[in-house]
């Protein structure tokens, strides 16, 4: 692809706005909506019948759209940034106004106050591919962005997201209304439920929903959160292009019309690594580089009376392996002598249809496929370098899910959502670990065949007077693997006091199951049977309420108290060991569900919305989490850190002969509780074969680290020339060079037990440029 910039000279530079208009409880298209920039009032623009509008000609920079409409709440897009080389596309969701016609609306709904889904009134958030774009430490992953939300804490080295105190891997990832599985380059590896780097492109999602508590009767299968994301639609109109090269990897994207005459589109992405890259030319010896590469895309079909049909879908490859460093005089810690590779693969993908029956109902129907491989062998070395295998790993999970809902609006104080998901789910997996170096490897994980889990939900929003809504439903799911169901119900109810005041209260039983080698666990002892395979789902009680103060027509003021209870977790007997905790991607041990769990919090967020060229957010979580294991004694989480707070904030400049380009400086900083660790058993480990390093189980993560303090920045110029857009950025991640706790080792030159701390700086060094 070439790219001709021409010169812009001393014209003023503009961009197309376009977008569509819909009623956010029905998803049905406002015909005939008015739609107006804020800063100009001149420009406007009227939808059409199926809920299309197009704002010619509007100048570079940030702008605010306003959409209005006779019988509905208006609602504001703010800070929506206009350059040359893209069209911007707006989905505008409005909410029909139950009040009494002689009551006038004096204030407008802002895009960033709600979440996307009508049903969530407690504990969510709608994040945009914008902010993660700009915000510091975001670094183009929703992932590292959600760590900007109060409640929430991730490490350095990885994104795995830790809601309240909650392990990571029990957030549900999203796509398309599809559970998928983790998205993140090297996933589970550094933490379960984590990875590196997100392989969801911001070239290609759309704006999304993450919910951190408390979330509508629609989600199933999760304890903590709830990450749903989309991908958005490709330009209908005109193909644009999107090339990137930066330290994290080369990015090619593309969207444009497949057909004009019927407004279909395509949007595409793809990245490799560059060190793989690099690797691969022979250009450096990186010995062991990351070679990651991932794909994204998704084809949209509208038609006249068949609805629209969409096939999207998101896949990453990962390979990684670590050479043995052959001077022996070099080893230190026990890994030192080892040899390790992993290859990874996700892939997720379907075929999805909306169809709208009558002016308000909303049938969507997704039949899609999920797909996760990951293979991994260590290879442990004598003084001599003969070698012995250590772990020999194997799993492979293919997952055929059928999903579709019904969304009904009645009226404009009850709307209806019904939908049910039927996934089979198909596994082939092994296993095998060496209980100690230079002996023969012990199974502890096998199984191949299928089994399904099948869930539905109901869900109601009904507006009782003009300033209260109640939502009620119910959700259930049954596991066929060993018959285990549950029936969940959820409530919440919100309250707007007054207009800028609003109290919500929400409530709701959740469960997730295990992952599935957890159920085909095998140990020496019992042989070939499956010690796992009646494990239960573990399940929890939300409770939070909300309150929101707008303090501004830019400033939002959020208090958000929590409380929630885990029951039926799965525990060792006897000891304090739980899955609340896990972190490794295997169990070896039988587990019962005998265990509980609790958190405990208050969430703060003050928020100034980007407007007159800066922005900045505080949020501030205190809270307790505690779990009791099968010793049935409790103890705090490993993710207990007690607190959490963040600054973030930034500027931006318009430069430029004509005030067109835009200079961005952004920062974060954050400070929370220090890791958390068990105390070291010294006589256990010096008596152990590997002196491997044993803990003091019954003092589980009673030992903490000292806070941590970290700082994010990145500083971003954009050059708008005609058709072609230039942008340098510089992205860093843990400027300060925070050394990250990795557990304990056993040093055997110092002959001493000493804590992994290591550093990990992430920059991103790129150059982007849109045509």
């Amino acid at each position: 692809m070439t790219c001709f910039c021409l010169p812009s000279s001393a014209q003023h530079l503009t961009q197309n706005i376009r977008g569509t208009v819909t009623d956010k409880a029905s998803g049905t298209p406002i015909a005939y909506a008015t739609i107006q920039l804020e800063d100009a009032p001149d420009r406007g623009a009227i939808t059409d019948s199926i809920g299309n509008f197009l704002l010619k000609g509007i100048p570079v920079g940030r702008h605010t759209v306003k959409a209005t409409f006779i019988g509905y709440e208006p609602s504001l897009i703010r800070e929506i940034l206009v350059s040359s080389a893209k069209e911007v596309f707006l989905d505008i969701a409005m909410t029909e106004n139950t009040q009494e016609l002689n009551e006038v609306v004096v204030r407008p709904q802002v895009n960033k106050e709600q979440a996307l889904n009508k049903m969530a009134l407690t504990g969510a958030r709608m994040f945009s591919v914008e902010e993660a774009s700009r915000y510091a430490g975001g670094m183009d992953d929703p992932a590292r962005l959600a760590s900007s939300f109060a409640g929430i804490s991730s490490g350095v080295s990885q994104n795995g997201i830790s809601i309240h105190g909650n392990a990571p891997h029990l957030l549900q990832w999203r796509l398309e209304d599809v559970e998928i599985p983790n998205p993140n380059h090297y996933a589970d590896i550094a933490t379960l439920g984590g990875g590196i780097l997100s392989s969801l492109s911001n070239h290609v999602l759309g704006n999304s929903d993450f919910f951190t508590g408390a979330f509508p009767a629609e989600y199933g299968n999760a304890v903590s959160g709830v990450f749903d994301m989309k991908l958005r639609n490709g330009n209908n109109r005109k193909v644009e292009n999107t090339i990137q090269a930066g330290i994290l990897g080369i990015d090619v994207a593309s969207e444009g019309p497949l057909s004009k005459k019927h407004n279909a589109s395509y949007i595409v992405n793809y990245r490799y690594s560059a060190t793989g890259l690099l690797a691969h030319l022979n250009m450096v010896d990186l010995g062991g580089a990351f070679d990651y590469q991932d794909l994204n895309f998704k084809f949209n079909f509208p038609t006249r009376r068949l609805g629209t049909f969409s096939i999207w879908g998101t896949s990453l490859i990962d390979k990684y392996g670590s050479d043995l460093e052959k001077d022996i005089s070099k080893w230190e810690y026990l890994g030192d002598g080892s040899e390790s590779k992993t290859d990874q693969y996700m892939a997720a993908g379907g075929i999805s249809h909306r169809y709208f029956i009558g002016e308000n109902g909303l049938l969507k129907t997704t039949i899609a496929s999920t797909y996760f491989k990951s293979t991994a062998s260590i290879d442990m070395f004598d003084t001599d370098l003969n070698s012995t295998p250590y772990l020999d790993m194997s799993r492979e999970n293919t997952n055929l899910v059928f999903t579709t809902s019904y969304n009904h609006k009645f009226s404009a104080r009850f709307t209806n959502k019904t939908g049910a998901t039927f996934t089979q789910m198909f596994y082939d997996m092994g296993m095998s670990l060496a209980p100690f170096v230079n002996t023969p490897l012990n199974v502890i994980s096998m199984g191949n065949g299928n089994t399904s889990l099948f869930s539905a939900y109901t869900s109601n929003s009904i507006g009782i007077g003009n300033n209260f809504t109640l939502n009620l439903g119910l959700n259930t799911q049954v596991l066929a693997l060993n018959k285990h169901w549950t029936l969940e119900p959820r409530i919440g109810m919100k309250w707007q006091a007054t207009a800028k005041t609003s109290f919500a209260l929400a409530y709701g039983l959740y469960s997730r199951m295990e992952k599935m080698d957890v159920y085909y666990t095998r140990t020496p002892q019992t042989g070939d049977e499956l010690v796992n395979k009646h494990l239960d789902f573990t399940k929890a009680n939300h409770f939070m309420l909300t309150f929101d103060y707008k303090i501004s027509d830019d400033m939002l003021l959020k208090i958000e108290p929590y409380f929630q209870t885990l029951f039926d977790v799965p525990v060792r007997a006897g000891d304090s060991y739980s899955v609340l905790n896990r972190e490794d991607f295997y169990v070896e041990d039988a587990l019962v569900n005998k265990g509980k769990g609790r958190n405990i919090g208050v969430d703060v967020t003050l928020e100034k919305y980007l407007s007159r060229g800066y922005y900045y957010m505080f949020t501030g979580s205190l809270f307790d989490s505690r779990y009791c294991g099968g010793d049935k004694v409790w103890h705090n989480t490993k993710f207990n850190r007690h607190y959490i707070l963040n600054l973030l904030g930034g500027k931006e400049w318009m430069m430029g002969r004509n005030k067109q380009n835009i200079l961005s400086v952004n920062a974060k900083l954050t400070l929370q509780g220090g890791d958390r660790y068990s105390p070291i058993d010294e006589a256990a480990t010096m008596e152990h074969p590997d002196k491997e390093v044993q803990y003091d189980e019954t003092r589980a993560y009673s030992q903490q680290f000292s806070p941590i303090f970290l700082t994010n920045f990145s500083v971003s110029y954009k050059i708008n020339k005609k058709k072609c857009t230039h942008e340098f950025a510089v992205k860093l991640l843990n400027a300060t060079n925070y050394k990250e706790y990795g557990g304990h080792e056993y040093n055997i030159k110092t002959k001493k037990i000493e804590p992994n701390r290591f550093a990990m700086s992430l920059p991103n060094i790129y150059y982007k440029v849109e045509f």
